[in-house]
């Protein structure tokens, strides 16, 4: 995973920038040598050849890199090669919200078998009770013999998976799952879109009414 430049003075917003294809980890790179603060989850893969395997490194968000934004690093970001777009709600960038970005750096952070997920929307919302995952909450989901838990970032609406034993989470109460799906409710509501191909930007009517982008 590349990691940030800490700027403890000043905590600003996350935001999600949409990159050229398989250019993420190069945007991040050079956004981070302008001192804008970046983090790019990556996940491990095995990819095999015929004659070999490889070990590789890739973004739990194709097309994505967050960064911490701010007036003063839109031009920063936008300038910098391989970056299309800021994603944004009207005017404005649109806000990643900080526990749904600190749930991802924590799985990644940690040794955590964690990889992309089909987006979810709804489901039983449980608490991690223990280990270093204490305290996130996500979707529980069983496949085969394994749970795992589901961390979503909503304005993507792309989400991520994290094996977990059962016995470390407890169901969320309603009164609270009922506050957690208020709090989510306008992203929740966003439309759904995909990565579009190589080479095109998306447009406002890829993306809904409500979502346009910065463009650089």
């Amino acid at each position: 995973m590349l990691s940030a430049i800490d700027s403890p003075a000043t905590v600003m917003p996350w935001w999600a920038v949409y990159t050229r294809h398989q250019h993420e980890k190069t945007a991040a790179q050079m956004m981070t040598t302008k001192g804008v603060e970046v983090f790019l989850p990556t996940y491990a893969s095995v990819r095999r050849w015929k004659d070999r395997r490889k070990l590789l490194y890739l973004p739990l968000f194709p097309g994505y890199v967050f960064v911490r934004g701010g007036d003063e690093r839109r031009l920063a970001v936008l300038t910098t090669p391989g970056v299309h777009m800021i994603l944004s709600q009207g005017d404005h960038a649109a806000v990643i919200p900080e526990d749904e970005i600190e749930a991802i750096r924590r799985t990644v952070e940690g040794n955590h078998c964690v990889e992309p997920h089909p987006f979810l929307k709804c489901g039983q919302l449980v608490r991690v009770t223990r280990g270093s995952l204490s305290g996130v909450e996500g979707i529980l989901v069983r496949k085969k013999n394994m749970f795992r838990l589901v961390l979503s970032v909503q304005m993507l609406a792309q989400s991520v998976a994290v094996e977990i034993d059962a016995a470390d989470v407890e169901p969320v109460s309603m009164q609270t799952a009922t506050q957690y799906t208020e709090r989510r409710l306008p992203a929740a509501q966003l439309p759904q879109y995909s990565i579009p191909p190589y080479g095109v930007r998306p447009s406002p009517d890829a993306v809904g009414p409500e979502i346009t982008a910065i463009v650089g």
